[in-house]
């Protein structure tokens, strides 16, 4: 049965949720962050974006770690300017390569550390350094908001985001705010998300896997992200716990790190006890590892398929009490897909062919 489809907005636009209701949760410093604080956040971060210059299709360069002043300017960008999220991991020469490539205006760092951005960037782009005190308020240091930001098109570029393909050569892969907005709406719809669900965010924020699927996705159904500074196995269940995780998103590699510390026989772990279901994508799960994990945690795992051109998903196993086939990427989630010859011809089930996707969630080009 065909769900209807998301409506379009902007990415402020998902967070419609009340203003007392909890929207992140950084759980080394136990800072939780509402959605009314959220908002306030992201249009004052926004504003002193505009006081600095940048203005709407300015590409604003980010390397950040995971954690709330991620989300927060990664939003503010959105509607300040467009986003493009780096890999903080970056070597210098990789990082002058990206910069270059999307013309940034600026870029966005923490206070300390990523000296390689610093070196890349050198006198060519102006550093804002991203701060939060300790109560969660993010900012950027020694700039002050007061420029007036507009809410930009349906159609703006959002973030931009690269891609080596089958070239082997980096594209830019401008994603719009409606290709993202229903992009997550088709995520969330997926696995009824709701208010009460809570996202244990595993996947770095400077990749669409996490952006849309576990922080997106959840705040536009008014649930709550917790978001670590970076991904631990012995310290994921007792986070899981401590903030009632509901589910959880992860590449393979991840799941099996998790696996790895299961010893046999041992009863499922504290932290998995409000599990609906576990997601994977972005790599092929092998159908063992799918059935070790339901074993040792007890909850349904869910395999999905999905592109950065797509703004992420496009395929996902369904919930029980629907299957869900090992080795299966499931069904097309609010988009069109078929398999073609290289002439373009859909071929029959069974064949071999190109996997062509099509729906208002898909960029119309790089």
């Amino acid at each position: 049965m065909t769900q209807p489809q998301s409506t379009p907005t902007t990415l402020l636009g998902l967070l419609t949720a009340p203003d007392d209701r909890v929207a992140l949760i950084a759980p080394e410093q136990g800072i939780r962050i509402t959605y009314g604080g959220l908002r306030t956040q992201v249009h004052e971060v926004a504003s002193t974006l505009a006081s600095a210059g940048v203005k709407r299709g300015d590409r604003i360069g980010m390397a950040l770690p995971n954690g709330i002043p991620n989300i927060v300017t990664f939003l503010a960008a959105s509607i300040a300017g467009t986003a493009a999220p780096l890999n903080p991991a970056y070597k210098e020469e990789e990082f002058k390569f990206y910069l270059e490539d999307t013309n940034a205006k600026v870029l966005l760092l923490p206070p300390d550390g990523i000296d390689e951005a610093r070196r890349a960037a050198g006198s060519t782009v102006p550093i804002l350094t991203v701060d939060m005190d300790a109560n969660g308020t993010v900012s950027l240091a020694g700039l002050s908001a007061g420029a007036p930001v507009a809410m930009p098109p349906l159609d703006d570029t959002a973030l931009v985001l690269h891609t080596s393909g089958s070239t082997g050569r980096p594209k830019r892969v401008p994603l719009s705010h409606a290709n993202l907005s229903i992009s997550a709406g088709n995520v969330a719809r997926s696995y009824a998300l709701a208010p009460d669900d809570v996202a244990l965010c595993v996947m770095p924020l400077f990749h669409v896997h996490g952006l849309v699927a576990s922080t997106l996705a959840t705040l536009s159904t008014g649930g709550t992200v917790v978001v670590p500074a970076k991904f631990s196995p012995l310290s994921f269940w007792g986070v899981a716990q401590d903030v009632g995780a509901t589910w959880y998103s992860a590449v393979p590699t991840i799941h099996q790190l998790l696996l790895a510390r299961v010893k046999p026989g041992a009863p499922k772990p504290a932290g998995a006890s409000k599990l609906r279901f576990i997601r994977s994508c972005s790599a092929s799960l092998p159908p063992q590892v799918m059935h070790d994990l339901e074993s040792a945690f007890g909850a349904p795992v869910l395999e999905a398929y999905g592109m950065t051109e797509a703004a992420h998903q496009m395929s996902s196993n369904p919930l029980p009490p629907a299957a869900h086939l090992p080795g299966s990427v499931g069904i097309g989630t609010d988009v069109k897909i078929t398999i073609r010859d290289g002439e373009g011809k859909v071929l029959p089930a069974g064949e071999r062919g190109e996997v062509c996707i099509q729906g208002p969630n898909v960029i119309t080009g790089y």
